[in-house]
């Protein structure tokens, strides 16, 4: 494939590790991160579910308490992660054209604490009582927009909204900004932190989660007979990607390749996936077939694997219509996260 869009960098926050070498050991030895949420006075609020997979106390270098404080807290975490993943690439932006760098950062909701705390004092109070900030600091790319003001990146800068797939967009357009000659690095990736009732609550009231409150660290399990729902989770996770002609250009470490992103929509329902998993099927053929690689060649899938009875349902189903009796090798780290 031509333009060869590369990895040199990549950062993580999530419940089983805020940096690489941590989230990976625990991901490796299938520790879960999904624990009881003491804080969410689930009696009170009488909530069905408090469980989830919290990242911990985040606190990036770059951002002093009173700025942690202006921002959402996804904000704050995919501050962390870009630190992480440029820090590791190397990238010297003395060394770039600014205007050539990038961020495509994609979130589910973003900032709903923030437009929750601010729609209370509305309602408590007065409008008078909303923030200044609340706006700025709320909207869906203002973690895309942030970041690229500390780390001075001044090319393409957005944020893609697609529910679950909206870090996976997100890298994949990027890439596909490379590769037409429209930047020369890209951090791209996904953030999201929801663990407030209101989040909960609203997940909850779609009979979307689990209520295996009393069993935190088995409540995740996708694909398992006896699953009763997703969990949720909060983090960010963020790559740095160049052409390979541009890393190798500054002597950057190579942490891997990114082939290509096949896409669908099921165009079905609001809220359930196809049963057949023909359309997601039809994804993952798109990504094989520009790819120029065969079923036989994959090692192993990260799946969806959301735990609800009928995204596995239609998961299996799509990968079986995609790889036959070429089956890989086939888990969810979200049964961790």
């Amino acid at each position: 494939m031509a333009n060869k869009i590369v990895i040199t960098g990549m950062g993580v926050v999530s419940p089983v590790g805020n940096d690489l070498k941590t989230f990976w050991d625990n991901i490796k030895n299938g520790v879960s991160g999904i624990t009881q949420l003491t804080d969410l006075n689930h009696e009170e609020n009488k909530m069905t579910t408090w469980i989830g997979g919290a990242a911990g106390e985040v606190s990036p270098h770059n951002m002093d308490p009173k700025e942690q404080r202006r921002h959402s807290r996804c904000t704050v975490l995919a501050v962390e992660a870009s630190n992480q993943a440029i820090e590791q690439s190397g990238i010297d932006l003395n060394k770039e054209d600014p205007y050539r760098c990038g961020v495509i950062l994609g979130s589910g909701i973003a900032g709903i604490q923030t437009i929750y705390e601010n729609s209370v004092k509305l309602h408590e109070t007065s409008a008078r009582r909303i923030s200044p900030l609340m706006i700025p600091t709320g909207i869906v790319n203002a973690p895309a927009g942030y970041i690229g003001i500390i780390h001075g990146f001044q090319g393409p800068n957005k944020a893609i909204v697609s529910a679950c797939a909206s870090g996976t967009h997100c890298i994949g357009d990027a890439a596909d900004l490379i590769r037409l000659g429209k930047a020369d690095v890209m951090l791209a990736g996904g953030t999201e932190s929801t663990l407030i009732p209101f989040g909960l609550g609203s997940f909850s009231a779609m009979r979307a989660l689990s209520t295996r409150n009393d069993d935190p660290a088995a409540a995740s399990r996708p694909f398992d007979l006896d699953r009763d729902g997703f969990v949720m989770g909060e983090g960010a996770g963020m790559v740095v990607l160049e052409s390979e002609e541009h890393a190798k250009a500054r002597g950057a470490e190579i942490l891997g390749e990114l082939l290509t992103l096949g896409e669908s929509c099921d165009a079905y329902h609001i809220a359930a996936p196809r049963e057949d998993g023909t359309a997601t099927s039809m994804a993952m053929k798109a990504a094989l077939s520009q790819a120029k690689i065969n079923p036989e060649d994959v090692d192993y899938f990260n799946a969806h694997g959301t735990s609800t009875q009928l995204n596995d349902a239609g998961e299996t189903c799509a990968l079986k219509l995609t790889f036959g009796d070429n089956m890989p090798p086939v888990s969810s780290t979200k049964s961790m996260t």
